[in-house]
């Protein structure tokens, strides 16, 4: 008798096999999907700092902790690129098509989404207000808040109302900052989730994004919480190119 005639143990037993190869597929293509982009993230990173931060000046000390936060974020980074890689692995080496599969790809497809900004995210983290009294802080100016954060290892951020990814873009308009295209005006209020010691310490650290601030007329306040909530998302773009390889 042919294996896609056997079901297992808790598994729905009228289950089409070309449907269950479905959801192994579509699995694959998403941990696929987010590999590459924790990839892409890494260069982005890469190619941000070396062109907007400012290091001139900074005494050995500042500079060596700034180099360890570097490392340290891309460290970071290839963890988790190397564990969903072996995930991948382990889905396309498997011919299980059991509810156990089917969990696992739930899992990479909501981690996906908090990465992304597609989904709600939940978790301890730090509250940054920006005051900007003379609004003189432009769209650089808060940016590097942002990269901070992110080198800091936060997993969510939202910028006012507007969910951060990868792609988010941050703009002069007319006297005022636009993030993703929407005005904004101070005070600013940003969330992040993360190890709330972590973050706080990398937005203040000598020379950094806090200092960055005030030295252009606005300021920067930090409140550890143990609790963030990030309720704002954001569409997931369509691919106008790009298809999974094999397609």
């Amino acid at each position: 008798m042919s294996d896609d005639h056997l079901t297992q143990p808790g598994a729905p037993a009228d289950r089409p096999p070309r449907a269950r190869r479905a959801v192994r597929l579509r699995a694959g293509a998403l941990i696929g999907v987010l590999t590459a982009l924790l990839g892409f993230a890494i260069a982005v990173q890469v190619r941000a700092n070396s062109s907007s931060d400012s290091l001139a000046g900074l005494r050995e000390d500042d500079l060596i902790g700034i180099l360890d936060n570097q490392n340290a974020r891309a460290d970071r980074l290839r963890q988790q690129i190397a564990e969903l890689q072996r995930s991948l692995r382990q889905l396309q080496d498997s011919g299980d098509r059991s509810a156990a599969a089917r969990e696992q790809a739930q899992q990479e497809a909501d981690a996906l989404g908090v990465l992304l900004g597609t989904l709600p995210a939940t978790g301890p983290g730090v509250l940054v207000r920006i005051s900007d009294p003379d609004r003189k802080l432009r769209a650089e100016d808060l940016l590097d808040v942002v990269e901070e954060l992110r080198g800091a290892g936060a997993e969510a951020i939202s910028f006012g109302p507007v969910r951060v990814s990868t792609g988010t873009a941050f703009t002069d308009d007319a006297g005022s900052v636009a993030v993703d295209g929407t005005l904004l005006s101070a005070p600013y209020e940003v969330l992040a989730i993360g190890d709330a010691k972590t973050l706080d310490t990398a937005l203040n650290i000598p020379g950094g994004a806090a200092a960055t601030l005030r030295a252009a007329g606005g300021d920067l306040q930090v409140s550890e919480r143990v609790r963030v909530d990030i309720t704002a998302t954001r569409a997931l773009p369509t691919p106008k190119y790009a298809v999974p390889s094999g397609h």
